[in-house]
């Protein structure tokens, strides 16, 4: 892995195709700047990692590639189109899925009304077809749930339809926050499972934050430490060293 001061690497083109590519990225709340300078590539089909303490600002980057923050500086482009100013319904309809950390479905529809919610993301022809039989493939609990409120559900199987409805549109770069936090081990396993399938199929890029080092350098192309806002280091499965990345990870 490769140390660095802050400003990302070099890395290449999703509906359409494409990565998504991140340069100078400076985010934050109000006057608070969280986010400095961050640069990273997401290539097609590619899982790239983000690991770092809590705190650090992976959700603020998350929430900023969605469009959820503005950016103060730099530029979010994707698929050759820069999307920095564009709103989160423009990047999702792009191709964008993104799954929050804390799930956030909707606890008062259906599972069935939330997968729904999901398609209005997709284009027409994905609309009028419904919701895809891959995703009850990926998750079989949710065919015999359809009809119950999201909000009855388990952590688990909220977050297995939270990562349902946003692989309902068939997005091209799929964003997913943490999303083995607080599941019981059996739904871990699960969830690494598919994540596992959409590498293999080379159909989608996926940007993971995860704080397992184990299972981001067993499913990661490559990975990204960040620390105080900034990318630290960065590197391929085969270069990351352990005692590196743990050094950014400690408490």
């Amino acid at each position: 892995m490769n140390e660095t001061s802050g400003n990302g690497s070099s890395h290449a083109s999703l509906r359409t195709g494409g990565a998504l590519e991140l340069q100078g990225v400076e985010a934050g709340y109000g006057e608070s700047i969280i986010l400095r300078g961050v640069s990273l590539q997401v290539r097609p089909g590619q899982v790239v990692c983000l690991m770092g303490r809590n705190g650090v600002g992976k959700t603020t980057l998350m929430k900023t590639i969605m469009g959820l923050l503005r950016a103060k500086k730099g530029t979010i482009r994707y698929a050759g189109t820069d999307y920095t100013a564009k709103t989160p319904d423009i990047r999702a309809k792009a191709g964008i899925g993104y799954v929050p950390q804390g799930r956030d479905i909707f606890p008062q529809l259906t599972v069935e009304e939330n997968l729904r919610l999901g398609l209005e993301a997709a284009d027409t022809k994905l609309r009028n077809a419904g919701i895809p039989e891959s995703v009850f493939a990926q998750f079989p609990v949710l065919r015999d749930m359809l009809r119950r409120k999201g909000g009855d559900l388990s952590g688990g199987q909220q977050q297995q339809l939270a990562i349902a409805r946003a692989l309902v549109a068939e997005p091209t770069l799929l964003l997913l926050d943490e999303p083995m936090e607080g599941i019981q081990p059996s739904i871990v396993m699960d969830i690494e499972r598919v994540i596992e399938s959409i590498k293999a199929s080379k159909r989608m890029g996926v940007l993971l934050v995860e704080q397992s080092l184990t299972f981001a350098s067993a499913i990661a192309d490559y990975s990204y430490v960040l620390d105080k806002g900034a990318i630290v280091a960065e590197g391929s499965s085969a270069s990351l060293s352990e005692e590196q990345v743990r050094r950014h990870l400690a408490v």
